[in-house]
């Protein structure tokens, strides 16, 4: 089941339109270590000597380059055909991630600048387009190894170590381009409400402010279920906001029976949103949405009102041939059914902001996720500043999937590694949580994920003891645990300086990480030498969490195993190292 107005390979899929044109392929392509193409005239006259494919960065097999060495600026360069019939549109440059810093060029004349390796963004390139001809795109990407940068796992040295890996740079999820109306939908924020069974939308049109005759204007809003008409509205723009109601009680029995979105049922409700001047319609757009609530009360994370238990694994999303950017949609599907077969029922997207069909996966196929940003390294003026920006666009763009039901903008104290006792550090954690509450006050917010939490709606801890019985003895006494008594890894508490528990669920996010023997990869603890063994640690290290009763919830650690970390259930490949039934025997038991 998909929605509506599913497109396979669409970069957007909860925000719709059928036109659009893929600029991912072949670009010309080169380094620029002296950072001289901006002054020897590269916008105008490319100098770049290589090809890449793109969506693939140059460190990447896939790229058709593959050199892992680190280069501070790379440019790109393509010609793009703009058709005579598109002239009076505006024509958006989408680019769904570039990391780091974006620069674009069109036709020599410089487009527009933005900072941010994880988020999603847009160049209304009209202005300097020739209709009717072809347009020369230029693109120069400045990355470095800067640690005030939202950096995540991506190494910061020259090799890598631990658990960081090869750095990204440059364009790394798809280019594309739409023609727009000059007035046409910009953003929905849709805020579903189960408990008066209504959902808001909070719409932003573009244009409306140069147009003449605002008044003309109205946008009709469709609601769908299963093929089957909700709800229909026209709103005259006088107002940016409307609230529908989508009661479906009285057809509880028939086809709707369950309307809310959950892993058991992951109902999604089609819309369309039809943007009219006069009786012309000038711009329409497809999304949808899920009705269901996340809340907490008493200790537990509820769903719809309904306490759910997590079980959730850790996923960096790293692919052996194209690294963070995943290879095709379906490999992100065989993900998800993967996850799935093994009795988890939801995600922790680790230090990656996820490309957008895998959440559209999540919706459609419901699979909880929580989302997490990519973490800096030093805590600083410049790192706070970059670190807000970007966590807020994080948080913007993501908020309309129903899947995700926690944020997590901080884990285990990276980049604000002295948060124990340093007020600062520990005002940007408080800070940030608040801010995002401040846009979006329905979803959890996690502020440092593992350990020395300040203000967090859940308190989650990261834990890679290895044998039933160490764990049960370490969380024989959840007051000692909550209060600071005991320490995790032997060196890290529940809460830092200053705060303390009251009453929040409590989850263990990190654990296991067992690892099959191996000469050159690594995992938690000790190493396993066969199958029987791996199946027998990983079973009680699941019972010793479930027997806790306290614990509400688990996040393995992890999913695949990722370059120098060989922990994971299948192989970096996706290869299983036991029956997924067996990994679904021990989840479900």
């Amino acid at each position: 089941m998909t929605t509506k107005m599913y497109i396979p390979g669409y970069p957007r899929p909860q925000f719709v339109r059928k036109e659009w044109v893929d600029l991912n392929g072949e670009w010309r392509f080169g380094f620029d270590d002296d950072n001289r193409g901006e002054t020897d005239g590269w916008p105008n006259h490319f100098g770049g000597d290589k090809a890449i494919v793109v969506p693939f960065t140059y460190e990447t097999k896939a790229s058709g380059i593959g050199e892992e060495a680190h280069h501070p600026n790379v440019w790109y360069n393509r010609s793009v055909d703009v058709p005579a019939t598109e002239e009076g549109k505006r024509l958006l440059l989408h680019f769904q991630a570039v990391d780091y810093t974006a620069k674009l060029w069109v036709n020599g004349k410089y487009a527009g600048r933005h900072d941010g390796g994880y988020t999603a963004f847009a160049f209304d390139i009209t202005p300097f387009v020739n209709f009717g001809g072809a347009n020369e795109l230029t693109v120069k990407v400045e990355d470095s190894m800067d640690a005030t940068q939202p950096r995540g796992k991506q190494r910061w040295v020259k090799d890598s170590f631990e658990c960081f890996y090869v750095q990204t740079t440059g364009i790394w999820q798809s280019v594309w381009m739409e023609f727009v109306a000059p007035v046409h939908v910009d953003q929905v924020k849709m805020t579903p409400d189960i408990d008066s069974c209504s959902v808001r939308f909070d719409y932003q049109v573009k244009g409306l402010e140069q147009a003449t005759g605002a008044d003309a204007y109205r946008l009709d809003t469709l609601i769908t279920l299963n093929g089957r008409q909700v709800k229909q509205v026209s709103l005259v723009i006088d107002r940016p906001w409307l609230t529908l109601d989508v009661d479906l009680v009285h057809e509880m029995n028939g086809p709707w029976k369950h309307s809310h979105w959950s892993p058991e049922h992951p109902n999604l409700y089609d819309v369309e949103f039809v943007l009219y001047c006069g009786d012309e319609e000038i711009d329409r757009v497809d999304a949808y949405f899920g009705m269901r609530k996340i809340s907490i009360e008493k200790g537990q994370v509820l769903l719809n009102n309904r306490p759910v238990y997590q079980r959730l694994v850790l996923d960096q999303g790293y692919w052996p041939d194209s690294h963070l950017t995943p290879p095709s949609e379906e490999a992100l599907i065989e993900d998800i059914d993967k996850l799935l077969a093994m009795g988890y029922n939801g995600v922790r997207k680790h230090m990656k902001v996820e490309d957008s069909r895998f959440l559209y996966w999540c919706d459609v196929k419901g699979v909880l996720v929580w989302s997490e940003m990519a973490s800096t390294f030093e805590f600083n003026d410049n790192a706070i500043q970059k670190f807000t920006t970007e966590w807020m666009e994080v948080v913007r763009q993501q908020y309309n999937h129903p899947s995700i039901i926690t944020w997590v903008p901080f884990n285990e104290s990276w980049g604000v590694g002295n948060i124990l006792n340093d007020k600062r550090q520990q005002k940007l954690t408080e800070a940030v949580y608040h801010l995002t509450k401040a846009f979006d006050p329905h979803r959890p917010v996690i502020t440092n994920d593992g350990w020395e939490h300040t203000v967090s709606d859940i308190l989650t801890l990261h834990d890679y003891v290895e044998t039933k019985e160490q764990f049960l003895k370490r969380y024989a006494s959840k007051d000692a645990i909550v209060n600071n008594e005991i320490s995790f890894n032997d060196w890290k508490y529940a809460f830092a300086k200053g705060y303390s528990y009251s009453g929040q669920p409590i989850i263990v996010s990190e654990f296991g990480g067992i690892a099959m023997r191996s000469e050159s990869g690594w995992g938690y603890g000790n190493q396993v030498e066969s199958t029987d063994a791996y199946l027998e640690r990983l079973r009680g290290i699941h019972e010793a969490i479930k027997e806790t009763d306290y614990i509400v919830g688990y996040c393995y650690t992890q999913i695949t195993d990722v370059q120098q970390e060989v922990n994971g259930l299948l192989t970096e490949d996706r290869k299983p190292k036991v029956p997924l039934e067996k990994i679904r025997e021990i989840n479900l038991a």
